[in-house]
């Protein structure tokens, strides 16, 4: 049974073969006996001429390494498939999934971080009109904000963002030492002066102080925004700000330490303008950057 469970995830005695060259470092015996392959077999295996196909393997392994070690180690199989065939490296998706497990290259998972929301305040909270329908037809029709935070030598910096739900591209960003309602007014005076939307876009955020604020609602009121608000203690229904900033919390800020607040706020920039914005691929749009995919969009509306 063990056998045929080995044969089914591993394939042919090729296949695994290649298994055990691939994790060496754990002993040779031990991942043959794992495997029910014989060291003198590997052994054989291993003296031979590389086939054409395990040269390609090779190859296909050191291109996968590439995209993985871009993406801070988090991008998984299906994100690696989508990103080789964009550079024109032909190859299958279960073939990329399979060295992916045989070599252990995947995705690492997000750290837990707590919430700077503060809804113990007395300021009106708006209707959440949004109610997780975070699906955007066009530009400027949906924008999400949110607030998170990055520790440095100096303390903390806090960081917020809007984000435009079409693309899931970010089009407002601000930083500051201080979390209060001037950090929110200003990624979203930054949004509305680089995207100037029409009356009537949707702008949802937590019911947090800093967006329930006066000041915020100006803001709001004098763009004729239309506010729209979590409910308390529901992260879901903010969940493309909650994902986007878990990526920057994954892709960047874990691996990072920051001496200065300067040069978090410098990586920080350069993390969602360039690598977010121009270079990350994201399923939700086809695995297309967001600024393919919104590129894509005013084409289409030229050319009609």
């Amino acid at each position: 049974m063990r056998h045929s469970l080995n044969r089914h995830i591993l394939g042919e005695k090729t296949d695994r073969y290649q298994f055990v060259r691939y994790n060496e470092y754990y002993g040779v015996t031990r991942v043959c006996r794992l495997i029910h392959v014989s060291k003198s077999g590997y052994y054989a295996w291993k003296s031979r001429k590389p086939s054409k196909r395990s040269l390609e393997n090779e190859k296909l392994i050191f291109e996968i390494r590439v995209f993985h070690e871009k993406s801070k180690k988090n991008a998984g199989s299906p994100k690696i498939f989508k990103a080789l065939r964009k550079a024109g490296i032909e190859c299958g998706k279960n073939r990329v999934v399979r060295l992916m497990r045989e070599t252990g290259i995947r995705c690492k998972y997000a750290k837990k971080y707590k919430a700077t929301t503060n809804s113990k305040h007395d300021y009106p909270v708006a209707e959440n009109i949004l109610k997780q329908h975070f699906v955007a037809v066009m530009p400027n029709e949906i924008w999400v904000g949110d607030i998170t935070y990055v520790w440095t030598n100096e303390g903390w910096l806090y960081v917020s963002i809007v984000i435009d739900l079409y693309a899931r591209k970010v089009v407002g960003l601000a930083m500051s030492e201080h979390i209060d309602s001037d950090l929110a007014n200003a990624a979203l005076k930054q949004a509305i002066d680089r995207r100037r939307p029409g009356p009537g876009l949707i702008y949802h955020t937590d019911r947090g102080s800093t967006y329930a604020a006066d000041t915020h609602q100006e803001i709001v009121r004098e763009n004729q925004l239309t506010m729209s608000m979590s409910r308390k203690g529901d992260p879901f229904d903010n969940a493309v700000s909650e994902s986007t900033i878990g990526f920057y919390k994954r892709e960047l800020v874990f691996d990072e330490k920051f001496e200065t607040r300067t040069k978090a706020k410098v990586k920080t920039f350069e993390y969602f303008e360039v690598t977010f914005n121009r270079e990350r691929l994201h399923s939700t749009n086809g695995y297309k950057t967001p600024e393919e995919f919104e590129a894509e969009y005013f084409e289409k509306k030229q050319r009609n």
